[in-house]
């Protein structure tokens, strides 16, 4: 089994990579396309960003199943909020699953027909997504100082 010190150095690492990536989609390309009409900005950007964010996203949930388990969260305690580290726990499963949501509605509805008609819809997801991200990032600081 994995030390903790290395599931939280993965889990910072992975989340580096997917809040990063989205951060940079947000502020960097995001403006550009919605500027110019131009999806293939964005279609370009995903295209190049799938194969290191999906991975990051795999590893987060990995590391963190593993790192809940270490604090005693376990799968029967995940959603009842009973104390500080599982709320948590719970609160970051909760985004992760709005998270996947949304990305499934994209992947299915929207990226497939993406262009400058729906540019603006692809623009929410965008920053749902992020702001998803950055809320994981704040809740999952909460672990250095006892949870919530």
């Amino acid at each position: 089994m994995m030390s903790h010190h290395l599931l939280l150095i993965l889990h910072l690492v992975a989340a580096a990579i997917w809040v990063g990536g989205h951060l940079l989609l947000l502020c960097r390309y995001l403006p550009q396309a919605l500027r110019d009409r131009d999806s293939s900005i964005i279609s370009k950007y995903e295209k190049k960003f799938e194969p290191i964010g999906l991975p990051a996203l795999l590893i987060l949930l990995l590391t963190g199943v593993f790192m809940a388990y270490k604090y005693g969260v376990t799968m029967h305690s995940w959603f009842s909020f009973s104390n500080p580290i599982e709320r948590v726990v719970s609160i970051k499963l909760t985004l992760l699953l709005l998270t996947v949501v949304l990305a499934v509605h994209a992947r299915l509805f929207i990226i497939p027909k993406l262009s400058s008609k729906n540019l603006n819809e692809m623009a929410i997801h965008i920053v749902l997504i992020t702001l998803i991200g950055l809320s994981m990032l704040v809740v999952g600081s909460s672990m250095r100082f006892g949870g919530i």
